[in-house]
């Protein structure tokens, strides 16, 4: 008599949002299909707001789709920025939740979730994290590292860092997942702090990753959501 054998349970979908290089969007890529994944998810799409993107490359390398998505024609429909802002952040949330992800990761993504473009992803059960570089409650926003380092410079710091976090309307304030301090060094070039702080995103954004996914999908299972 033949019997069943039970279903693997079918990887975590993950949407990579990007704006430039990607090189942080490569680690999340070298680390969902090593052997064995360090990752253990499926990236399904990638969507940039910048077409030279470099990341665009890395995804189409890896055979990833990808989704050019920038706020340019819509500035040009709309005769304010408020309304570009809500059309171009509707048409955002449309093809993220036309993928289906269980997660969206931001690396490197240039363009601040409004609350009208998070809700439906809270609705539809959609986890959302960041990678900034910067430690939590400093540095929010753009330049975090030319800011950090320019602090350094005038004495106000002597390190800084990165973080994973959750995302929320209010910019880099989302709960951190993982959060790695980065001392700085006297007489270090910006671009030599750049590149070590580099390094460390590319491993923190995998394990960032990797403990947000398992959250969530304990909570989903807590909910019978699963």
């Amino acid at each position: 008599m033949a019997t069943s054998t039970p279903s693997t349970p079918a990887s975590p979908r993950l949407l990579v949002l990007i704006s430039g290089n990607g090189s942080n969007l490569q680690a999340l890529i070298s680390a969902t299909t090593s052997t064995p994944p360090t990752l253990p998810a499926h990236i399904i799409h990638v969507i940039s707001n910048k077409k030279a993107a470099f990341g665009l490359t890395r995804a189409a390398n890896a055979n990833i789709p990808t989704t050019y998505h920038n706020l340019v024609p819509y500035k040009k429909q709309h005769a304010d920025i408020a309304s570009a802002r809500q059309a171009y952040d509707a048409e955002l949330v449309r093809l993220i939740l036309e993928q289906k992800p269980d997660m969206v990761v931001c690396a490197g993504w240039m363009h601040i979730f409004s609350e009208a473009a998070l809700q439906p992803l809270v609705e539809a059960g959609v986890g959302i994290i960041n990678l900034h570089p910067a430690l939590p409650g400093q540095f929010d926003g753009a330049d975090a590292i030319e800011r950090a380092y320019k602090a350094f410079q005038r004495g106000e710091i002597g390190g800084t860092g990165i973080m994973i976090h959750w995302v929320i309307c209010e910019v880099d304030r989302g709960e951190p997942i993982v959060v790695r301090e980065v001392e700085m060094v006297a007489g270090e070039e910006l671009a030599e702090l750049e590149e070590r702080i580099h390094r460390v995103e590319h491993v923190e954004i995998v394990n960032g990753t990797r403990m947000a996914l398992k959250r969530l999908m304990r909570e989903r299972e807590a909910a019978g959501r699963t």
